[in-house]
Protein backbone atom coordinates (compact mmCIF):
# COMPACT_ATOMS: atom_id res chain seq x y z
CA UNK A 1 0.00 0.00 0.00
CA UNK A 2 1.42 3.72 -1.06
CA UNK A 3 0.97 6.54 1.32
CA UNK A 4 0.52 10.25 -0.33
CA UNK A 5 1.24 12.85 2.05
CA UNK A 6 2.12 17.01 1.65
CA UNK A 7 6.24 16.77 1.81
CA UNK A 8 7.08 17.53 5.41
CA UNK A 9 10.28 19.97 5.82
CA UNK A 10 11.88 16.67 7.88
CA UNK A 11 11.88 15.12 4.48
CA UNK A 12 13.61 17.65 2.08
CA UNK A 13 16.77 15.81 1.83
CA UNK A 14 15.34 12.31 0.89
CA UNK A 15 12.82 14.57 -1.67
CA UNK A 16 15.86 16.25 -3.51
CA UNK A 17 17.57 12.54 -3.48
CA UNK A 18 14.74 11.24 -5.29
CA UNK A 19 14.43 13.72 -7.82
CA UNK A 20 18.03 13.55 -8.55
CA UNK A 21 17.85 9.75 -8.62
CA UNK A 22 14.81 9.55 -11.31
CA UNK A 23 15.46 9.34 -14.96
CA UNK A 24 12.50 12.04 -14.73
CA UNK A 25 14.37 14.24 -12.42
CA UNK A 26 14.74 18.11 -13.51
CA UNK A 27 16.17 20.69 -11.19
CA UNK A 28 12.81 22.41 -11.65
CA UNK A 29 11.22 19.45 -9.26
CA UNK A 30 13.93 20.18 -7.20
CA UNK A 31 13.69 22.33 -4.09
CA UNK A 32 16.42 24.95 -4.57
CA UNK A 33 13.97 26.18 -7.88
CA UNK A 34 11.77 27.14 -4.93
CA UNK A 35 14.49 29.81 -3.75
CA UNK A 36 14.86 30.82 -7.49
CA UNK A 37 11.13 31.73 -8.19
CA UNK A 38 10.47 33.28 -4.60
CA UNK A 39 7.31 35.31 -5.71
CA UNK A 40 5.51 31.73 -6.00
CA UNK A 41 4.52 29.53 -2.66
CA UNK A 42 6.14 25.96 -3.12
CA UNK A 43 4.68 22.62 -1.77
CA UNK A 44 5.27 19.12 -2.91
CA UNK A 45 3.49 16.12 -2.99
CA UNK A 46 5.11 12.70 -2.39
CA UNK A 47 4.59 9.04 -2.75
CA UNK A 48 5.97 6.81 -0.26
CA UNK A 49 5.88 3.15 -0.21
CA UNK A 50 4.83 0.50 2.64
CA UNK A 51 8.46 1.04 4.03
CA UNK A 52 7.95 4.94 3.76
CA UNK A 53 10.39 5.63 0.50
CA UNK A 54 9.40 7.99 -2.09
CA UNK A 55 8.52 6.56 -5.16
CA UNK A 56 6.55 9.85 -6.74
CA UNK A 57 6.44 13.28 -6.28
CA UNK A 58 5.51 16.54 -7.76
CA UNK A 59 6.65 20.07 -7.03
CA UNK A 60 3.95 22.74 -6.67
CA UNK A 61 4.70 26.49 -7.62
CA UNK A 62 1.38 29.11 -6.63
CA UNK A 63 0.62 32.03 -6.93
CA UNK A 64 -2.20 34.59 -6.34
CA UNK A 65 -3.94 36.38 -9.11
CA UNK A 66 -3.69 39.68 -8.93
CA UNK A 67 -7.16 41.10 -7.37
CA UNK A 68 -8.79 37.97 -6.88
CA UNK A 69 -8.50 35.47 -3.72
CA UNK A 70 -7.61 32.54 -6.13
CA UNK A 71 -4.64 30.87 -7.38
CA UNK A 72 -2.73 29.22 -10.17
CA UNK A 73 -0.81 26.35 -9.36
CA UNK A 74 1.84 25.04 -12.07
CA UNK A 75 4.08 21.98 -11.86
CA UNK A 76 7.13 22.69 -13.60
CA UNK A 77 8.57 19.60 -15.69
CA UNK A 78 6.66 17.37 -13.19
CA UNK A 79 5.44 14.30 -12.25
CA UNK A 80 8.47 12.76 -10.97
CA UNK A 81 7.74 8.97 -10.64
CA UNK A 82 6.77 6.15 -13.36
CA UNK A 83 4.54 7.89 -15.51
CA UNK A 84 2.70 5.11 -16.84
CA UNK A 85 1.64 4.12 -13.06
CA UNK A 86 -1.86 4.77 -13.17
CA UNK A 87 -2.12 4.73 -9.04
CA UNK A 88 0.84 6.42 -8.35
CA UNK A 89 -0.52 9.40 -11.03
CA UNK A 90 -3.96 9.14 -9.25
CA UNK A 91 -2.48 9.54 -5.74
CA UNK A 92 -0.16 12.55 -7.09
CA UNK A 93 -2.80 14.13 -8.63
CA UNK A 94 -5.12 13.33 -5.49
CA UNK A 95 -2.44 15.30 -3.54
CA UNK A 96 -2.53 18.29 -6.03
CA UNK A 97 -6.41 18.41 -6.05
CA UNK A 98 -5.95 18.54 -1.79
CA UNK A 99 -3.43 21.82 -2.62
CA UNK A 100 -6.07 23.31 -4.88
CA UNK A 101 -8.80 23.56 -2.19
CA UNK A 102 -6.06 24.86 0.37
CA UNK A 103 -4.97 27.39 -1.78
CA UNK A 104 -8.31 28.26 -3.90
CA UNK A 105 -6.79 27.20 -6.76
CA UNK A 106 -8.66 27.64 -10.08
CA UNK A 107 -6.43 26.08 -12.68
CA UNK A 108 -3.28 23.31 -12.09
CA UNK A 109 -0.85 23.43 -14.97
CA UNK A 110 1.66 21.23 -15.82
CA UNK A 111 4.31 20.05 -18.82
CA UNK A 112 5.75 17.14 -18.53
CA UNK A 113 9.27 15.42 -19.74
CA UNK A 114 7.34 13.31 -21.81
CA UNK A 115 7.57 13.12 -25.34
CA UNK A 116 4.85 13.64 -28.12
CA UNK A 117 5.09 10.16 -28.98
CA UNK A 118 4.05 8.42 -25.78
CA UNK A 119 0.42 8.08 -26.34
CA UNK A 120 0.02 5.81 -22.95
CA UNK A 121 0.34 9.34 -21.23
CA UNK A 122 -1.82 10.78 -23.12
CA UNK A 123 -4.51 8.84 -22.87
CA UNK A 124 -3.89 8.47 -18.98
CA UNK A 125 -3.55 12.54 -18.48
CA UNK A 126 -6.93 12.78 -20.60
CA UNK A 127 -8.68 9.66 -18.18
CA UNK A 128 -7.42 12.13 -15.28
CA UNK A 129 -9.57 15.24 -16.94
CA UNK A 130 -6.59 17.39 -18.08
CA UNK A 131 -6.84 19.36 -21.12
CA UNK A 132 -4.34 19.29 -23.65
CA UNK A 133 -3.55 23.02 -24.86
CA UNK A 134 -1.17 24.78 -26.97
CA UNK A 135 0.65 23.27 -30.47
CA UNK A 136 2.53 26.14 -31.28
CA UNK A 137 5.80 25.82 -33.24
CA UNK A 138 7.57 28.49 -31.69
CA UNK A 139 8.66 29.43 -27.96
CA UNK A 140 4.33 29.57 -26.98
CA UNK A 141 4.27 27.81 -24.06
CA UNK A 142 6.23 28.57 -20.71
CA UNK A 143 8.63 25.83 -20.82
CA UNK A 144 9.73 24.70 -24.51
CA UNK A 145 8.46 22.21 -26.13
CA UNK A 146 11.17 21.62 -28.87
CA UNK A 147 14.62 20.84 -27.48
CA UNK A 148 17.95 19.36 -28.47
CA UNK A 149 18.92 16.57 -25.97
CA UNK A 150 22.66 15.00 -26.47
CA UNK A 151 23.31 11.61 -25.00
CA UNK A 152 27.02 11.36 -23.47
CA UNK A 153 26.13 8.56 -21.19
CA UNK A 154 29.14 6.29 -21.10
CA UNK A 155 31.27 8.31 -24.00
CA UNK A 156 34.99 10.12 -23.50
CA UNK A 157 35.29 13.91 -24.21
CA UNK A 158 36.64 12.40 -28.19
CA UNK A 159 33.80 10.27 -28.89
CA UNK A 160 31.64 12.90 -28.04
CA UNK A 161 33.70 15.98 -29.86
CA UNK A 162 33.88 13.42 -33.11
CA UNK A 163 30.23 13.36 -33.34
CA UNK A 164 29.64 16.94 -33.83
CA UNK A 165 29.16 18.11 -37.05
CA UNK A 166 32.41 19.10 -39.07
CA UNK A 167 31.17 22.72 -39.09
CA UNK A 168 30.64 23.36 -35.46
CA UNK A 169 34.06 21.37 -34.42
CA UNK A 170 35.57 23.93 -37.07
CA UNK A 171 34.21 26.56 -34.94
CA UNK A 172 35.15 25.75 -31.84
CA UNK A 173 38.64 25.48 -33.03
CA UNK A 174 38.30 28.60 -34.54
CA UNK A 175 37.79 30.10 -30.75
CA UNK A 176 40.83 28.00 -29.26
CA UNK A 177 42.96 29.28 -32.22
CA UNK A 178 41.89 32.98 -31.48
CA UNK A 179 42.47 32.20 -27.69
CA UNK A 180 39.58 32.63 -26.38
CA UNK A 181 39.62 31.62 -22.74
CA UNK A 182 36.63 30.54 -20.80
CA UNK A 183 36.59 31.16 -16.96
CA UNK A 184 34.05 29.61 -14.40
CA UNK A 185 32.92 32.36 -12.14
CA UNK A 186 31.19 33.26 -9.42
CA UNK A 187 28.12 35.80 -9.16
CA UNK A 188 30.36 38.59 -9.05
CA UNK A 189 30.95 38.37 -12.27
CA UNK A 190 27.46 38.66 -13.39
CA UNK A 191 28.50 42.93 -13.60
CA UNK A 192 30.26 41.29 -16.70
CA UNK A 193 27.29 38.97 -17.76
CA UNK A 194 24.60 41.25 -17.58
CA UNK A 195 25.43 43.83 -20.00
CA UNK A 196 26.05 41.52 -22.36
CA UNK A 197 22.71 39.61 -21.76
CA UNK A 198 21.13 43.31 -22.13
CA UNK A 199 23.11 43.56 -25.32
CA UNK A 200 21.76 40.30 -26.61
CA UNK A 201 18.37 40.92 -25.93
CA UNK A 202 17.80 43.86 -27.74
CA UNK A 203 19.70 42.19 -30.45
CA UNK A 204 17.12 39.55 -30.77
CA UNK A 205 14.25 41.22 -29.33
CA UNK A 206 13.85 39.06 -25.68
CA UNK A 207 13.43 40.81 -22.34
CA UNK A 208 15.90 40.27 -19.54
CA UNK A 209 15.91 39.25 -15.98
CA UNK A 210 16.67 41.36 -13.17
CA UNK A 211 20.52 40.90 -11.38
CA UNK A 212 18.26 39.32 -8.33
CA UNK A 213 17.01 36.41 -10.79
CA UNK A 214 20.32 35.29 -11.46
CA UNK A 215 21.99 35.82 -7.90
CA UNK A 216 19.14 33.54 -7.02
CA UNK A 217 19.94 31.02 -8.77
CA UNK A 218 23.64 30.91 -8.34
CA UNK A 219 23.27 30.75 -4.41
CA UNK A 220 20.10 28.25 -5.03
CA UNK A 221 22.14 25.44 -6.82
CA UNK A 222 25.55 26.26 -5.55
CA UNK A 223 28.47 24.31 -6.88
CA UNK A 224 25.18 22.74 -9.07
CA UNK A 225 24.91 25.98 -11.67
CA UNK A 226 28.50 27.58 -12.99
CA UNK A 227 28.20 30.59 -14.61
CA UNK A 228 30.42 30.57 -17.73
CA UNK A 229 32.23 33.57 -18.54
CA UNK A 230 34.00 33.87 -22.26
CA UNK A 231 37.25 36.47 -22.65
CA UNK A 232 39.08 37.73 -25.52
CA UNK A 233 42.36 39.23 -24.06
CA UNK A 234 40.95 39.52 -20.91
CA UNK A 235 37.62 41.65 -22.29
CA UNK A 236 34.43 39.60 -21.50
CA UNK A 237 33.03 38.85 -24.66
CA UNK A 238 30.55 35.98 -23.73
CA UNK A 239 28.62 33.79 -21.39
CA UNK A 240 26.18 31.09 -20.07
CA UNK A 241 24.99 29.60 -17.38
CA UNK A 242 24.34 25.97 -16.68
CA UNK A 243 22.47 23.51 -14.12
CA UNK A 244 23.48 20.01 -13.45
CA UNK A 245 20.94 17.79 -11.65
CA UNK A 246 21.35 14.32 -11.06
CA UNK A 247 22.10 12.89 -14.44
CA UNK A 248 21.45 15.39 -16.34
CA UNK A 249 23.33 19.54 -17.71
CA UNK A 250 21.01 21.75 -18.92
CA UNK A 251 22.06 25.10 -20.57
CA UNK A 252 20.21 27.74 -19.54
CA UNK A 253 20.76 31.59 -19.98
CA UNK A 254 23.37 32.75 -23.04
CA UNK A 255 24.76 36.27 -23.84
CA UNK A 256 27.12 37.10 -26.71
CA UNK A 257 28.62 40.47 -27.40
CA UNK A 258 27.92 42.07 -30.87
CA UNK A 259 31.97 42.08 -31.28
CA UNK A 260 34.29 39.28 -31.50
CA UNK A 261 31.56 37.00 -32.07
CA UNK A 262 33.46 36.31 -35.61
CA UNK A 263 35.85 34.49 -33.29
CA UNK A 264 32.86 31.97 -32.25
CA UNK A 265 33.22 32.17 -28.30
CA UNK A 266 29.67 30.71 -27.89
CA UNK A 267 30.68 27.57 -29.50
CA UNK A 268 33.82 27.19 -27.25
CA UNK A 269 31.07 27.68 -24.73
CA UNK A 270 28.96 25.00 -25.11
CA UNK A 271 31.58 22.78 -25.78
CA UNK A 272 32.71 23.64 -21.96
CA UNK A 273 29.19 22.70 -21.09
CA UNK A 274 29.01 19.63 -22.56
CA UNK A 275 32.93 18.85 -20.86
CA UNK A 276 30.98 19.19 -17.39
CA UNK A 277 27.60 16.93 -18.07
CA UNK A 278 30.48 14.18 -19.21
CA UNK A 279 32.94 14.56 -16.50
CA UNK A 280 29.15 14.63 -13.95
CA UNK A 281 29.11 11.25 -15.82
CA UNK A 282 25.59 12.46 -16.85
CA UNK A 283 23.52 11.18 -19.43
CA UNK A 284 22.02 14.03 -21.23
CA UNK A 285 22.98 17.40 -22.40
CA UNK A 286 20.14 19.46 -22.74
CA UNK A 287 20.58 22.41 -24.83
CA UNK A 288 16.85 23.44 -24.28
CA UNK A 289 14.98 25.20 -26.99
CA UNK A 290 14.37 25.58 -30.17
CA UNK A 291 11.44 26.81 -33.41
CA UNK A 292 10.19 23.21 -33.63
CA UNK A 293 9.35 25.57 -37.32
CA UNK A 294 12.30 23.57 -39.26
CA UNK A 295 11.82 25.93 -42.19
CA UNK A 296 15.06 28.24 -43.15
CA UNK A 297 12.72 31.16 -43.67
CA UNK A 298 11.53 31.02 -39.63
CA UNK A 299 13.97 33.88 -38.01
CA UNK A 300 14.75 31.43 -35.15
CA UNK A 301 16.11 29.08 -37.82
CA UNK A 302 19.68 30.36 -37.12
CA UNK A 303 19.25 28.83 -32.73
CA UNK A 304 17.75 25.42 -34.58
CA UNK A 305 21.08 25.64 -36.58
CA UNK A 306 23.67 26.41 -34.07
CA UNK A 307 22.29 23.26 -31.68
CA UNK A 308 21.84 20.66 -34.24
CA UNK A 309 25.62 21.15 -35.16
CA UNK A 310 26.80 19.18 -31.79
CA UNK A 311 24.31 16.24 -33.00
CA UNK A 312 21.78 15.61 -30.17
CA UNK A 313 18.52 14.33 -30.66
CA UNK A 314 15.92 16.79 -31.55
CA UNK A 315 13.16 16.76 -29.15
CA UNK A 316 9.49 17.33 -29.10
CA UNK A 317 7.07 17.04 -25.60
CA UNK A 318 4.21 16.39 -25.42
CA UNK A 319 3.13 20.33 -23.99
CA UNK A 320 1.01 21.44 -21.68
CA UNK A 321 -1.58 19.88 -19.74
CA UNK A 322 -4.17 21.89 -17.86
CA UNK A 323 -6.59 20.65 -14.85
CA UNK A 324 -9.36 23.12 -14.69
CA UNK A 325 -10.73 23.44 -11.63
CA UNK A 326 -13.00 26.58 -11.14
CA UNK A 327 -14.43 26.86 -14.87
CA UNK A 328 -16.27 30.65 -14.13
CA UNK A 329 -13.01 31.98 -12.49
CA UNK A 330 -10.56 30.20 -15.20
CA UNK A 331 -13.06 32.42 -18.22
CA UNK A 332 -13.04 35.25 -16.23
CA UNK A 333 -9.11 34.86 -15.85
CA UNK A 334 -8.67 34.43 -19.32
CA UNK A 335 -10.80 37.39 -20.64
CA UNK A 336 -8.90 39.31 -18.33
CA UNK A 337 -5.48 38.18 -19.86
CA UNK A 338 -6.80 38.61 -23.00
CA UNK A 339 -8.03 42.17 -22.64
CA UNK A 340 -4.11 42.88 -20.78
CA UNK A 341 -2.51 41.54 -24.07
CA UNK A 342 -5.17 43.65 -26.54
CA UNK A 343 -4.28 46.99 -24.39
CA UNK A 344 -0.64 46.03 -24.92
CA UNK A 345 -1.08 45.45 -28.11
CA UNK A 346 -2.75 48.76 -29.04
CA UNK A 347 -0.36 50.77 -26.49
CA UNK A 348 2.93 49.59 -28.91
CA UNK A 349 0.66 50.18 -31.87
CA UNK A 350 -0.26 53.64 -30.75
CA UNK A 351 3.35 54.37 -29.87
CA UNK A 352 5.04 53.13 -32.96
CA UNK A 353 2.41 55.48 -35.16
CA UNK A 354 3.37 58.74 -32.68
CA UNK A 355 6.95 58.12 -33.26
CA UNK A 356 7.00 57.72 -36.75
CA UNK A 357 5.06 61.05 -37.18
CA UNK A 358 7.77 62.96 -34.50
CA UNK A 359 9.64 64.89 -37.43
CA UNK A 360 13.73 63.81 -37.82
CA UNK A 361 15.63 66.33 -36.06
CA UNK A 362 18.33 67.51 -38.75
CA UNK A 363 22.03 66.23 -37.69
CA UNK A 364 24.18 68.67 -35.92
Amino acid sequence: MNFLEILKQKDIEAYRAFIESSDKGHFMQGPEWAKVKSAWKWEAVVEKDGQGVIVGAMSVLIRRVPGMPFTMMYAPRGPVCDIHDKDIMANLIGGVRALAVKYKAYTFKIDPDVLTSDKQFMALMGSFGFELHGDGKNFDSIQPRFVFRLNVEGKTEDEVFAGFHSKTRYNIRIAQKHEIEVKIRDKSALAEFLPIMRETGSRDGFATRPTEYFENMLDAFGPNARLYMAYYQGTPVAGTIAIQYGDKVWYLYGASSNSYRNMMPNYLLQWEMIRWAIEKKCRIYDFRGVSGDLSPENPLYGLYRFKKGYNGEFTEFCGEFDLILNRPIAALVDCGIRLMRKARHLKNKRHSVESQSQPQQAEK
